[in-house]
């Protein structure tokens, strides 16, 4: 092979890594902007939850669809399209005047980055006929996806250290009207491989079953919602859900591969993954609050608090290859889990007020521990799929990892605001709308002292903290709870896959 041959698959790696790293940033970029956009915007509690994990939900739905949609015409296509649509739902999302616009503006950039995931991994498998160079490729996104997600809240913070919130979603279009000509130029177009026939329907399905699941669960929670309203998003999220399922079963070339779960390695690695994404997710998002509306930090000192677990998960990929090959799957998924829960329940004993190493050192045995537990169940995934089932495997893969994110941030809302309105006392005196309006989350409490202002504003901000700090220690010891509890539940599932598949590693 020529050297020029081989300087250009590196520049198509260079544009598709520089497409994948702005869609990265954005699932923890927004996480140190949400006390100033909730503020600016005055959102309530479940509105900030759909703010932040409209994206993974959407993006989480999407995937498998558009990874299917890729194969029939083309990736080079759909990416191009993508980018397109997600600089677009950048800029309306950077402007957006309303909390209901920037949910739509999210939502809108979810579809690009749906779009852009599958082909990025398509177009790397391509490129490189070489093993050895595809593994090295395949390596640097993975790294990629790391360091996007670590940086996130450190450039967020940044950011808004100098300008307004929408800033952290501007930023995406300048990277984009750089990478936009390097896909152009390198990024070749390649053979369609499916057969042309792509049914819209079954991609609808599963969105509308996701979306109405989790919207029932945010209403069931949240004090005063309907009942009835609630009922029905249940029914027909899981009816859809229900539905998709049946049609991947009975389907002669389903969209997703449902036979993949009899494998217990798989079923174990789906289940890691979703949980291991939606704690890190969920606790990120929490601390950037608590640092925030609690400590009084600004949006970069909030950044750098984070940055111990974030560059921690970042480093835990490559130790787990080296752990795996030393101990097998089944010690690392297991022990990586527990030391997970482990490292949360110091967290929720600890005081971050006036935190010190042992803070630092809890956040990087968190970062590292969930990362490693993310390689372990894409191990456990992977190995256990044959090798023409390899697609479908992947793209099940993908969706767990930002459905897990998606799901997390919803489930650690859930009990945080379910905790904040228990421990909520309110100062007497207060005027019985402004107290009703405080009541649910910190970020109403914030915005309803901002509007009462004088002595009575300090003690409705002292009472919202005391309430946010008792709840969030609630939440981190009741996700330790349950990920010490899938620690001892991938033991026993792994029993047969012990040492054995880290020999593919």
């Amino acid at each position: 092979m020529s050297s020029s041959e081989s300087v250009k698959r590196w520049w198509v790696l260079l544009a598709v890594m520089m497409v994948f790293l702005p869609v990265v940033l954005d699932v923890t970029i927004l996480h140190v902007a949400v006390p100033s956009l909730t503020l600016a915007l005055l959102a309530t509690g479940t509105e900030v939850l759909w703010i932040i994990d409209i994206y993974p939900l959407i993006m989480a739905s999407l995937l498998i669809p558009m990874g299917t949609l890729a194969d029939r015409i083309g990736h080079r296509q759909l990416l191009i399209a993508g980018l397109c649509l997600f600089s677009l739902g950048s800029v309306f999302a950077a402007f957006s005047p309303s909390v209901a616009a920037l949910i739509a503006a999210r939502a809108f950039m979810a579809f690009g980055s749906a779009m852009i995931i599958p082909c990025t991994l398509a177009i790397i498998r391509q490129t490189f006929d070489d093993e050895r160079e595809r593994a090295m490729a395949l390596g640097i996104w993975g790294a990629t996806g790391s360091a996007g997600a670590a940086i996130g809240p450190l450039v967020g913070g940044a950011l808004l250290e100098h300008f307004w919130w929408g800033a952290v979603f501007l930023v995406n279009v300048p990277v984009m009207l750089v990478v936009m000509p390097l896909v152009l130029k390198h990024v070749p177009r390649t053979a369609i491989t499916g057969d042309g026939n792509w049914t819209i329907g079954q991609a609808l399905i599963l969105m509308l079953g996701i979306m109405a699941t989790v919207y029932a669960l945010k209403s069931g929670f949240k004090p005063g919602s309907s009942a009835s309203v609630t009922t029905a998003s249940a029914l027909i999220g899981l009816s859809m859900l229900g539905w998709f399922g049946h049609k991947q079963l009975h389907a002669a070339q389903p969209m997703l591969d449902l036979s993949l779960f009899r494998s217990p390695a798989i079923s174990a690695g789906v289940v890691m993954a979703l949980v291991v994404m939606g704690a890190l997710a969920g606790v990120e998002l929490m601390l950037a609050q608590e640092l925030q509306f609690v400590l009084g930090q600004t949006p970069l000192q909030a950044g750098m608090f984070l940055l111990p677990l974030m560059v921690a998960s970042a480093v835990g990929g490559p130790m787990a290859g080296l752990l795996l090959r030393a101990i097998g799957l089944r010690w690392v998924g297991s022990l990586s889990l527990a030391a997970a829960s482990a490292s949360l329940a110091g967290l929720a004993m600890a005081d971050l007020h006036h935190s010190g190493l042992g803070v630092i050192g809890l956040l990087v045995v968190l970062g590292a521990s969930l990362s490693i537990g993310l390689t372990a169940s894409s191990v456990a995934i992977m190995s256990s799929t044959p090798p023409h089932k390899a697609g479908s495997a992947g793209a099940l893969e993908a969706t767990s990892y930002d459905l897990g994110s998606g799901l997390g941030i919803t489930g650690f809302g859930i009990v945080l605001g379910s905790g904040y309105t228990r421990s909520m006392q309110m100062p007497e005196g207060l005027p019985p709308a402004i107290a009703e309006s405080a009541r649910h989350s910190i970020g109403e409490t914030m915005s309803a002292a901002k509007a009462l202002g004088g002595p009575q504003a300090t003690e409705l901000v002292a009472a919202g903290q005391a309430a946010f700090s008792t709840s969030h220690s609630l939440v981190l010891m009741s996700a330790a709870t349950l990920i010490g509890v899938l620690a001892v539940v991938i033991w026993v599932a792994l029993h047969r896959h012990g040492h054995t598949h880290s020999q593919a590693v």
